[in-house]
């Protein structure tokens, strides 16, 4: 007879709301369940974060809510947070997310201003099987110190925490396992700095470790993004001494999956109860905004515009990308404003000298910048597009080789290299890989929970009064 006894840890990470791929990877989970339960075997189900995404309409609907529905329905058992969840939610919002959630939420580094968890996490969990091994899970977030800042939460840098409580957790178990939204290149800091953790079940950088990867001894795990593949991660223990002997892991493409049926049941009635939320007005139009990704168009300057008097600054820079479709004529209602701008993207204002904002508007108007897909950042629309600006123009001279822009002008005055000025604009543009200059630049003010669709909302009302 064997003495070694496996154990399995089933694990997704960064759904970001691909809900339609949902009900499959819950029909692969749920025969998981069923074979390791015919086998009387342990498996564990975990999400790792960022299963919650507001460019789908069901979760901008009920605040992530619907989403904690679906992970209740297809058995997950441990959950920790993604900054989707995070700093996309208003601090109220995300203090009630997980109020009805049948999984336990662990994450060790986020704290109210009063330095307690969120009522519904737990630093760490201690699973014993009943096989009688020890499992100790920890959970762990990516800490975006000024949005949390802003949002009233104290996020804490983990390598703060980890020392103490993997020790903690360690005296407790036979094998430690790290629940992180931290990222691919912080899991491996932290498996060469840490060597008591025996697994890490990685998530936010959408890496896809078809094999999972051994490093000083820890197994790094992660499966990509948007519910393509799943991880499965198998622990085999000395049964007489529950001393882990072997671990392996790989992610399992489950995109083919025949979907739950029950998933898509409860998928559907979310729809419908988001549309009927989605439905309510915002504006009426009595003419079109149309937009263009790589001409000047009204629909972008007007967000410029309304950018610019929201954040009470004294100019604003936009891009067209951001709006995916032109804007007709008529009511307009919640769900128009969700699928035109649907990226989980704040207001920014930042303090930029005049030299610095010159060279950022030149890097803005090359057809590289203007057609870049890009990718990351809250960005969810396809192209970077054209800038649109309110509070600044552009003098442009034609020249053999195309159009040169000749002078910048602030509120009519030519541009001065040496003033600073303060700029709104979107918060993607101050993280340093699209625009070095102005990710230097600060204090950085951003506005939260809001997002540039609530800035078209006010700006559209303000244009219907």
């Amino acid at each position: 007879m064997s003495s070694i006894q496996p154990i399995y840890l089933y694990h997704m990470n960064d759904l970001h709301s691909n809900l339609e791929q949902w009900p499959a990877a819950v029909s692969y989970m749920k025969e998981r369940s069923r074979f390791h339960e015919k086998k009387d075997e342990t498996a564990l189900f975990f999400d790792l974060g960022d299963h919650a995404d507001r460019v789908h309409p069901v979760t901008e609907a009920t605040r992530g809510k619907g989403n904690v529905a679906l992970l209740n329905q297809a058995g997950i058992q441990y959950a920790s947070i993604g900054n989707n969840e995070g700093i996309t939610l208003s601090k109220k919002e995300l203090e009630a997310l997980y109020e009805e959630a049948d999984f336990k939420v662990l994450l060790a580094n986020l704290f109210d201003e009063s330095g307690h968890l969120p009522s519904w996490a737990e630093p760490y969990e201690i699973v014993e099987t009943k096989e009688g091994v020890r499992i100790g899970l920890i959970g762990m977030t990516v800490p975006f110190y000024p949005f949390y800042r802003e949002l009233g939460w104290d996020v804490r840098d983990p390598y703060d925490i980890l020392p103490g409580l993997i020790a903690e957790v360690k005296h407790q178990s036979d094998a430690v396992v790290l629940l992180s939204h931290l990222g691919y290149p912080q899991d491996e800091e932290i498996a060469r700095t840490y060597s008591d953790i025996d697994v890490i079940l990685g998530a936010h950088t959408h890496h896809l470790l078809k094999t999972s990867i051994l490093l000083n001894d820890t197994l790094i795990a992660q499966c990509g993004k948007s519910g393509y593949y799943a991880g499965q991660v198998k622990l085999e223990f000395d049964k007489d001494t529950n001393q882990l002997v072997n671990k392996e892991g790989a992610a399992v493409d489950i995109s083919k999956e025949e979907p739950d049926n029950d998933t898509n049941h409860l998928l559907q009635q979310l729809k419908n109860d988001a549309e009927e939320t989605m439905h309510s007005a915002v504006a009426f139009m009595e003419e079109p905004l149309p937009v263009s990704w790589t001409n000047a168009s009204p629909f972008a300057d007007k967000l410029a515009q309304g950018l610019r008097e929201w954040c009470r600054a004294e100019i604003s820079m936009v891009n067209s990308g951001l709006l995916l479709e032109s804007l007709q004529a008529g009511t307009v209602r919640r769900a128009d404003l969700h699928r035109l701008c649907p990226h989980p993207i704040n207001p920014c204002v930042l303090p930029v000298p005049g030299a610095v904002l010159k060279e950022t508007i030149l890097a803005a108007f090359t057809e590289k910048m203007i057609h870049l897909p890009v990718k990351g950042l809250g960005f969810r629309g396809e192209m970077m597009g054209r800038m649109a600006f309110s509070g600044l123009d552009l003098i442009w001279e034609e020249r053999e080789t195309g159009e040169y822009i000749k002078t910048v002008l602030i509120h009519g005055e030519p541009l001065d290299p040496k003033q600073t000025y303060q700029l709104a604009t979107a918060d993607m543009f101050t993280f340093g890989p699209l625009f070095p200059g102005l990710a230097q630049c600060g204090p950085k003010t951003y506005y939260m929970p809001e997002m540039m669709r609530d800035v078209l909302a006010a700006a559209l009302k303000q244009r219907d009064g």
